[in-house]
């Protein structure tokens, strides 16, 4: 299976703070990852440095074996937060346009609000939606560029518990629809072993990778988050 998201002895030192040291990892095309552990550990770090948007790393990353420059129009990315000012007279639909290159990709949007369920809000404001809502506005944003790599940040954020099995089986039906890789951050471990295929443990450094019921063991949770671990599920705050 060829490789889609390849890293390779990655390190990254921000303010002189070494934020990731030395990790590498493949994922596999048409496959989810996670990457879980703790506050601080480097997952949004990690994420933004994959797709260029720190300034300094060390080591390789190819993005379908490419450098990053050549598979840009490939990439779906939804970033861990969005700030919205919530009086902008903005609509869903209009919000959306803004994100369209060609003319004729308008069509698509209700097609991607219908693939996140959220035609029924495609006039409404962005600044009258839930949490929930916007995240699934900003997922279908990110499915305009039809994506062969999607990259989503803590993308259940904001989002009640007994809707995140849900927005899970979404992210499975995107996956399988648009044949994407995707690599996100999640803050749910309990979630993990049933919605993704391969996980990354990060504490700085990469403590496990693998699949979920092989590597999430007792004592990976444990050097991950500590004597707690069992009762682990952190806040989605900066990481």
């Amino acid at each position: 299976m060829k490789s889609a998201i390849s890293v390779k002895n990655l390190k990254v030192v921000l303010q002189g703070q070494v934020i990731i040291d030395d990790i590498s990892f493949d994922v596999p095309e048409r496959q989810i990852a996670a990457v879980i552990g703790p506050n601080g550990s480097g997952k949004s770090t990690l994420i933004k440095s994959i797709l260029g948007l720190l300034p300094y790393h060390q080591g390789e990353v190819r993005l379908l074996g490419e450098p990053l420059r050549k598979v840009r129009s490939y990439i779906g990315y939804v970033p861990q937060r969005f700030t919205i000012d919530r009086t902008l007279p903005m609509t869903v639909s209009e919000f959306l346009l803004l994100a369209v290159v060609q003319p004729k990709d308008q069509v698509m949007i209700f097609q991607v609000l219908s693939e996140v369920g959220m035609e029924n809000k495609k006039d409404a404001l962005l600044g009258n939606l839930s949490g929930g809502e916007l995240q699934r506005v900003l997922i279908a944003r990110a499915l305009l560029r039809k994506p062969k790599l999607l990259f989503l940040d803590e993308p259940s954020s904001g989002i009640d518990i007994e809707g995140e099995e849900t927005f899970y089986q979404l992210i499975h039906s995107i996956t399988d629809k648009y044949e994407t890789t995707t690599l996100m951050v999640s803050h749910e471990i309990e979630m993990v072993p049933a919605h993704a295929q391969l996980v990354i443990c990060l504490n700085k450094g990469l403590v496990c990778f693998g699949k979920p019921h092989e590597v999430l063991t007792p004592d990976t949770l444990k050097s991950l988050y500590g004597k707690h671990a069992g009762q682990y599920r952190h806040h989605p705050l900066e990481s």
